[in-house]
């Protein structure tokens, strides 16, 4: 077992930290790391990943290996997904709770071989998720290994993003690269560097995430914005990907996901599966299933909705939602994430709402430093790539 990544004092810094200082990259503390926000702007990244492809630094993200004989199985327990059927090469979505069904973290397992899955937590929580999935694992014979500061992870994200890859990708290994489905990997060579290539992004866009040893990160990162720029390949930060992400209608922990959510609440009952079974056909118990398999046949207490405002101020996190703009309007529920959509023109947010009125269509408020601003509940996600 390896020891926490994420108590230090000080922010970790990247394995590619010297490469965003150099490009001229603000700062920021983020989950115990220092992490690049922006570049050249916003609004240009976003835009940048929309029409061609950003290149972004994921390193700070959980790397946690589950190895040996009842990997799967002790997955099964762990999480609420059916990790052991994923077949070798694909990912899950899937979210380790408490047993009240609170989550933890929401996580994307990938399975790496017979008996070897990794776990991909987000940086605020990997210390949690890991000495949880390690309690949860002692029963069972399999090893987890934190190998988070070891890993850097670089993802490629747009419409250009898989030109540009294959186009560093050892030729042997191009069609492989190219043809990996979406929630899958496979190992190959990029810019000289072995890497684990994932069809998997955070930005509702086409895109790959590339796990590579820290020690390759520099090189790599340098070589695809070499082979991209020309295509229009910026590097982006973390307030694009928050954008990107929000008009893509993804949750973010810490925001539309934490402990006092189930995930039905949100949206992502899909993710929970009750039938689960183990290798005699019984049921198979995993750490919230009572609680969730309740909450699976009552009435919701409150539904994530997207929002869509008339005006031109911005919905933020926490504000609340109101019935209407008359002053005494009650409130009906509070925003988890909301900004400007740089691709839709108009101010978006995502909120909580009771159920009453949560359908599509439903005139609203948002509460805004003081005044009623008009919202409209819509279909999430608000941006779909054709």
């Amino acid at each position: 077992m390896s020891e926490p990544t994420t108590t230090a004092t000080e922010p970790v810094l990247s394995p590619l930290h010297d490469e965003h200082v150099a490009l001229g990259a603000t700062m920021t503390p983020f989950a115990g790391w220092m992490m690049p926000l922006r570049y050249a702007g916003d609004l240009a990244e976003h835009q940048a990943v929309r029409t061609a492809a950003g290149l972004f630094d994921l390193s700070h993200m959980g790397e946690l290996h589950v190895d040996g004989p009842q990997a799967g199985v002790g997955l099964d327990r762990a999480l609420v997904g059916n990790i052991s059927g994923l077949a070798i090469g694909r990912a899950r979505y899937t979210m380790i709770v408490q047993e009240d069904g609170g989550i933890v973290d929401d996580l994307i397992v990938y399975r790496l071989g017979d008996a070897s899955y990794l776990v991909v937590a987000n940086a605020s929580n990997v210390d949690v998720v890991r000495d949880a999935l390690a309690e949860r694992l002692a029963p069972f014979d399999a090893s987890l290994t934190d190998r988070s500061l070891e890993t850097a992870l670089v993802a490629v994200q747009g419409p250009l993003a898989a030109e540009i890859v294959t186009g560093l990708t050892d030729p042997a290994q191009v069609e492989a690269v190219r043809d990996v489905k979406y929630y899958a990997a496979v190992p190959a060579t990029v810019a000289g560097v072995e890497a684990l290539v994932a069809r998997t992004g955070y930005t509702g866009e086409d895109g790959f995430e590339l796990f590579v040893p820290a020690a390759a990160a520099p090189g790599l990162w340098q070589s695809l914005l070499a082979a991209g720029r020309p295509l229009g390949l910026v590097p982006a930060g973390l307030s694009a990907r928050d954008s990107l992400r929000l008009e893509a209608g993804m949750p973010l922990y810490g925001n539309e996901l934490d402990r006092t959510t189930a995930p039905h609440d949100a949206g992502l009952g899909r993710v929970v599966r009750l039938d689960k079974v183990d290798a005699d056909g019984n049921p198979l118990p995993f750490v919230g299933r009572e609680a969730l398999a309740a909450r699976a046949h009552s009435a919701p207490s409150r539904v994530l909705v997207g929002l869509v405002g008339t005006g031109r101020r911005a919905a933020r996190h926490g504000y609340e939602v109101v019935a209407g703009t008359d002053p005494d309007a009650a409130t009906v529920g509070r925003v988890t994430s909301g900004a400007p959509s740089p691709t839709l023109g108009t101010p978006i947010a995502m909120a909580y709402v009771t159920p009453e009125v949560s359908a599509v269509g439903t005139e609203l408020a948002v509460d805004v430093r003081g005044r009623r601003e008009p919202v409209r509940v819509v279909a999430l996600p608000f941006y779909r790539r054709s």
